[in-house]
């Protein structure tokens, strides 16, 4: 079998470089070599390790097709059912630091709290258990994910944070409850205050982009809404005073959540503008309605928001229409981050 170089660079123009058998995926080759590249469930279902093929023939295995950005003349795949055909040199949206030697570290962890917070959403906070070389810390970036092993099942279920980094060791993550889930069911029949789980993390390459000096605009449906929640709160944390706008969406007035911690940040970080939307509005809704990506194109129109770095979380469409705006308004693909939420398998 064939072996061939493989080159991959990063949106901070890093390069990273490792051969890759045609009979192995791009991310097992890049993990044979010592390189982490961002990845999730690693079986084509949600888009994590999602890379632009610059140059290069490749076999691409069953993925599921949301996964990946719609439109466009660049050539998307998933690093995790991607296989080399010849040499290969791919983009990725990962900053060099997001690519890491070795394994992600996995982590022992216990529940601190667990609260249903509205609209079938719970929020789970985490305290990390004190680590040899960590110590307490958890070390990252507003706009990651960790995987949590539901107790009891072997499985991993990926989430955003949706609190600041910090040094205390506490995660904090927005879940969504779906019936029959695996994860939902523990949250709501077992997860108990001081049940300890593995956690495995932090990854993720939708990160603030901290050499930006231009206006941000949060774009979130659902419980999208927590990695967005996160750089809002890293940036109070900050005292940043770069103008940020959030659009946070819903399907109906009883599935909204999370509008105090909403209504805190916003009296935390002043610069921060928030809007809420409802797909389908009931009557004496005040506030936006349609999809975020509606009333953010509306802003666009009106001139309120003028050329901001954009950072969108939630289902594939959202993300298609939030791409497809931005190129009908000239906003370059390199200013728009993004991060598919996308049921697990």
């Amino acid at each position: 079998m064939s072996v061939h170089a493989i080159t991959v660079t990063t949106a901070d123009v890093q390069t990273f470089s490792f051969d890759c058998d045609e009979a192995e995926s791009l991310l097992d080759a890049a993990a044979r070599s010592g390189l982490t590249l961002p990845s999730s469930c690693r079986q084509g279902a949600c888009g994590a390790c999602l890379a632009t093929v610059q140059q290069g023939e490749f076999h691409r295995a069953s993925i599921n097709e949301k996964a990946l950005p719609q439109g466009g003349d660049t050539t998307p795949v998933l690093l995790c059912s991607t296989y080399p055909r010849g040499e290969m040199a791919l983009t990725v949206t990962a900053q060099s630091a997001q690519i890491t030697g070795g394994p992600v570290p996995v982590r022992l962890a216990v529940v601190g709290a667990n609260d249903d917070i509205g609209g079938a959403v719970h929020r789970l906070v985490l305290d990390l258990v004190a680590d040899p070389v960590d110590g307490l810390g958890s070390p990252f970036e507003a706009g990651q994910f960790m995987e949590l092993e539901v107790p009891g099942t072997q499985q991993w279920r990926a989430y955003s944070l949706s609190n600041a980094p910090n040094w205390e060791g506490r995660l904090e993550f927005l879940i969504r409850l779906h019936p029959g889930g695996l994860c939902s069911q523990w949250l709501k029949t077992r997860a108990a205050v001081g049940e300890t789980l593995r956690v495995r993390g932090p990854q993720g390459a939708m990160v603030l982009a901290s050499d930006s000096l231009r206006p941000r605009c949060f774009i979130a449906g659902g419980t999208g809404l927590a990695p967005l929640l996160s750089m809002a709160r890293q940036m109070a944390e900050f005292g940043d005073s770069q103008p940020c706008h959030l659009y946070f969406g819903v399907t109906r007035q009883q599935d909204l959540f999370a509008l105090a911690e909403l209504e805190t940040l916003k009296a935390q970080l002043p610069s921060l503008r928030v809007t809420v939307c409802l797909w389908e509005a009931s009557e004496g809704w005040q506030g936006a309605t349609g999809s975020p990506v509606d009333a953010w194109a509306r802003d666009m129109d009106a001139g309120i928001v003028r050329s901001p770095d954009v950072y969108v979380c939630g289902p594939a469409g959202l993300i298609d229409a939030v791409e497809k705006t931005a190129q009908q308004v000239g906003i370059p693909a390199k200013q728009v981050f993004s991060e598919r939420f996308l049921p697990s398998s």
